[in-house]
């Protein structure tokens, strides 16, 4: 039997929402994100996913960006490493969609909003119970919106849970999520009714028809790999009751990941992307 590909794995998020043919797709999921005045009814996409680009520039282009028709920008990535400063990475990569529209010589009055959209298969907002969280620039006492430009949304998939049935979904924000989180627990021959809809029956469709190529399959396969290590890491913290402190934990985890990972002889450019570990600290590990 054929494994289901993982759409948490950056490579099948982008080829699922970043090619021409499911537009339809990212629409469905940027409008289940924003507001009601930043829906959107079509989208031109700005870094559209190609093998011969992925070739080219491996995993430096596995983020969405795109502009709607009210010029509005959509920058959309899925992160499935707790980088080191991941926060200001979300801001620099906003900075750019919204610097971008600028050309030499334009008035400063062109530029339009720009919203991030950072789906994290970690945990980003410790202070927050909610999965999904969005940010904004405000006037601190009186709550006052300064920059209306300015949008950043987090959504921290490990937040989330869904029982088989999928009674806790009743948004269009919790059906992607349950779909990029429990789709192997969706019965294809009879999705769950909060599940059951267009847009979500053809991503599973798109998923299950999935094709990559050599290139593709060895990096999705590196991807899945980090994915399950980090999970049996989490797993064993949980079972020993691992209570140290929470930057000292996250810390030990990633070079207990990065571990396992030279163990099974990923490459040392790999494990620098999972882990946000530095070229010395890799090294510091073989010796040890």
């Amino acid at each position: 039997m054929r494994e289901l590909i993982d759409p948490r794995v950056d490579l099948a998020f982008k080829k699922i929402f970043g090619v021409e043919e499911n537009k339809d797709l990212l629409i469905s999921l940027i409008n289940s994100v924003v507001s009601q005045e930043d829906q959107v009814q079509d989208v031109v996409l700005l870094t559209p996913y190609n093998p011969q680009t992925f070739r080219s520039e491996k995993l430096s282009i596995l983020d969405i960006k795109a502009v709607g028709l009210d010029d509005k920008r959509f920058n959309i990535e899925i992160q499935i490493s707790d980088e080191a400063d991941y926060d200001k990475r979300a801001l620099y990569y906003w900075g750019k969609l919204y610097t971008e529209q600028l050309k030499t010589g334009q008035d400063y009055g062109i530029l339009c909003k720009a919203i991030g959209i950072h789906i994290l298969n970690f945990m980003s907002i410790p202070d927050s119970k909610k999965y999904h969280n969005i940010f904004t620039i405000r006037e601190k006492e009186l709550d006052i919106e300064y920059f209306k430009d300015l949008e950043l949304h987090t959504i921290e998939l490990s937040k989330f849970n869904a029982d088989e049935r999928f009674t806790q979904v009743k948004t269009a924000l919790d059906r992607w999520v349950a779909f990029l989180t429990r789709q192997s627990l969706i019965n294809r021959e009879n999705v769950p009714d909060p599940m059951n809809q267009p847009d979500l029956k053809k991503a599973l469709n798109v998923l299950d028809v999935m094709n990559l190529n050599e290139e593709e399959r060895n990096s999705y396969d590196d991807h899945l790999k980090w994915l399950r290590i980090e999970a049996n890491t989490l797993k064993k913290y949980k079972k020993d009751g691992y209570v140290e402190g929470l930057e000292e934990g996250i810390k030990k985890e990633k070079f207990d990941i990065a571990s396992a990972m030279i163990k099974q002889k990923f490459d040392d450019t790999v494990i620098m992307h999972l882990t946000g570990l530095s070229q010395e600290e890799i090294e510091n590990l073989k010796r040890s």
